[in-house]
């Protein structure tokens, strides 16, 4: 697989995760009386959702280059960060069940990081 690709796909599980923690940090921390609406214009909720956009972007470009096989369970690592960092970070309670669905995204992800591409080619212009 080409380098531009491997750090493509860094770069959108990078963004999975910093986006949901920053979505969840900026959501947890609004004022209650702001409201669902009003939540939306806190600093933290705003880097979200723009961290999450890029993610989005991202992902339809790496989809652009690699197989949607590679690209789905790679990019789902990014899943089992977010969960790492809500249970590290924001104190969210994850239960062995859901540390058990994590493990098994992660082996998937790991056993799909190790077969090799079909597609690895330049996209035609």
């Amino acid at each position: 697989m080409k380098p531009a690709t491997v750090l493509l796909t860094a770069a959108v599980v990078v963004l999975n995760v910093l986006g949901n923690f920053a979505l969840g940090w900026g959501m947890k921390h609004a004022p209650a009386s702001a409201g669902p609406i009003l939540s939306l214009l806190q600093p933290f909720v705003i880097l979200g959702i723009v961290l999450l956009i890029a993610w989005t972007l991202l992902r339809i470009k790496l989809l652009g280059r690699a197989d949607l096989s590679y690209v789905v369970p790679v990019t789902a690592v990014g899943y089992v960060l977010s969960a790492v960092m809500g249970a590290a970070f924001l104190n969210e309670h994850v239960s062995l069940q859901r540390w058990s669905g994590t493990l098994l995204i992660f082996a998937g992800a790991a056993l799909t990081g190790l077969t090799p591409a079909a597609t690895d080619q330049e996209p035609e212009r």
